[in-house]
């Protein structure tokens, strides 16, 4: 037997397997698996987690505040007593933090309607409520914004007809929304001053079409959630008793 055919074949894997792959992706395959009580749960899993339960549960549960009555944000046309409480609370939480930082006090707060999420229901106040009221991530930023950008806040607010939460802005419409009055701290806005506004970074961002917060001289980011504002605020005050008030209101004719 002769040993040319042996070479010839050896020397075609060789060619071969160093001939680079060119290999295509022709398509994708999913299968859709939804997450229900159908799926049975692993025993071992649930016996490893339940001691974690417990804790993450009774601490969720510690009671840390009262409330006086139980709070919507659908109780008001304009302004509600929980988006006051809302926007109150992140003033008085966050003004010390940042006129340490920069001597200005804020000068107004402005945050979304939607993003409260939850009631806060008559009786104790948990760690619970505040993650269920505020379930995002979101933290407190100030921006520094000229009154002429203030202006165009308020022509927001006029167009929504929603009861986003504002703190320290008063805002007086007739019953077409046409303005009457707008102030800050009972004073008029200054085109030309800059005034320091607290919202969320979802709004500073643009969220909910918000974009005047773009036109701005400065932001200044405190590293302060809205949630933790809350728990702070809740665990300092026995007991809440949040109203509906004249921050903005229509008049009737």
């Amino acid at each position: 037997m002769t040993l040319k055919p042996l070479y010839f074949l050896l020397f075609a894997l060789v060619i071969l397997g160093c001939k680079p792959d060119n290999w295509q992706l022709n398509r994708i395959e999913g299968k859709q698996i939804s997450v229900s009580d159908s799926l049975k749960s692993d025993s071992k899993i649930d016996s490893f987690i339940q001691p974690y339960r417990i804790h993450v549960n009774k601490e969720l549960d510690s009671v840390i505040s009262y409330a006086k009555d139980t709070y919507s944000k659908s109780d008001g046309e304009l302004n509600t007593a929980i988006g006051n409480l809302f926007a109150d609370v992140i003033y008085e939480q966050t003004n010390p933090i940042f006129k340490s930082r920069t001597g200005h006090d804020i000068d107004m707060v402005l945050v979304n309607h939607g993003g409260i999420r939850a009631i806060i229901s008559k009786g104790n106040i948990t760690i619970r409520t505040a993650y269920e009221i505020m379930p995002f991530e979101n933290s407190i930023v100030v921006v520094a914004m000229k009154g002429s950008s203030v202006n165009q806040l308020i022509d927001y607010l006029l167009m929504a007809k929603r009861p986003h939460p504002i703190s320290k802005l008063n805002i007086t419409v007739d019953s077409d929304f046409n303005l009457i009055n707008a102030s800050i701290s009972k004073k008029p806005i200054d085109p030309e001053r800059v005034y320091y506004v607290a919202t969320n970074d979802y709004l500073y961002n643009g969220g909910d079409s918000m974009t005047f917060f773009q036109n701005n001289e400065d932001v200044h980011i405190l590293n302060y959630k809205i949630r933790n504002a809350f728990l702070d605020y809740f665990i300092k005050t026995d007991t809440i008793d949040p109203k509906i008030d004249n921050r903005f209101i229509k008049l009737k004719n």
